[in-house]
């Protein structure tokens, strides 16, 4: 296939920790290119007037020499240096990697858009994952969408019919059109039953679209193996909890049904409402968040 327009310009991949990166899959995606692109900071955001440190703490770590120092949130842009210039794939790929501010985004994101701008960027990649009602035992599920007709229609993705808040991700987008620079946000969805850790199976399936749509190769080093692990590790908790299992396969279920490809539009309409009454969760006014039936007082 033929890249297109969109896949042939710079492009600034964008994640942000917090509200935008269920289970660290986004940001864990772009540190995965970060090892493997010869690539340098070209900017950083002022954090002290973005960040509440009460809220984003700093952390402490020791560095490379063996010194413990303090790494403050924030966040940065890199871009190619030098070296890679001549690379048809690497030369024409940025990063922005950082923690979703907690004021004045009107600000930041004026600010990002300034490197944006001096940086001749032509299209903007935006990724993020969500916690959802999705079992880990099957592929995760990945949502492209673009509020630019052009990209739609080049790259075969849809237009996102989502209302409701918002994060970071979402103030940059409508920034970027604003500005004439196309976007694509990439969203991964994880299951929430597993939230308190990183996912290492939603950090490859975006890799994995990261490919698609930005054309190089990415070596996933063992990425493939930690997902493996993973689903193993969760099988093991749900093999020794009932009513986790249980859920589980209620939740295989119901992806399996809008799986299959018999499934029609009102099937599949049918099947989820049937799915919502054994739950419980059919109530006028829901907010769609199950019960966690394994966790018990």
């Amino acid at each position: 296939m033929t890249d297109n327009g969109f896949q042939r310009g710079r492009l600034l991949l964008v994640a942000f920790e917090g509200w935008n990166d269920a289970g660290e899959a986004a940001t864990g995606a772009l540190r995965v290119l970060k090892d493997q692109l010869d690539v340098i900071g070209i900017a950083e955001v002022d954090s002290e007037r973005y960040y509440d440190y009460q809220f984003n703490r700093p952390n402490v770590v020791v560095d490379d020499d063996g010194k413990r120092v303090l790494e403050w949130p924030g966040t940065s842009v890199y871009g190619p240096s030098d070296s890679t210039q001549s690379d048809a794939g690497a030369s024409r790929v940025y990063l922005l990697i950082g923690t979703e501010p907690s004021r004045n985004w009107r600000s930041f994101t004026a600010e990002v858009m300034a490197t944006v701008l001096a940086e001749e960027i032509t299209g903007v990649v935006l990724l993020g994952a969500m916690l959802a009602d999705v079992p880990h035992t099957r592929p995760i599920s990945v949502f492209a969408s673009s509020e630019n007709a052009v990209v739609r229609s080049e790259l075969d993705v849809e237009r996102s019919t989502y209302e409701g808040p918002v994060g970071i991700l979402s103030v940059l987008a409508e920034a970027a059109e604003a500005a004439g620079i196309p976007t694509v946000s990439v969203w991964a969805s994880v299951p929430h039953y597993v939230h308190n850790a990183p996912s290492p199976k939603a950090t490859l399936a975006l890799v994995e679209k990261i490919e698609e749509l930005v054309r190089f190769e990415v070596d996933r080093g063992e990425l493939a193996d930690e997902s493996a692990a993973w689903e193993a590790g969760i099988d093991a908790l749900a093999g020794d909890d009932d009513d986790m299992a249980a859920y589980i396969q209620q939740l295989e279920q119901a992806r399996d049904t809008v799986d299959s490809p018999e499934a029609s539009g009102e099937a599949i309409a049918q099947e989820f409402e049937r799915y919502l009454r054994k739950r419980g969760d059919g109530r006028a006014g829901g907010d769609g968040r199950p019960d966690e039936p394994w966790r018990r007082d």
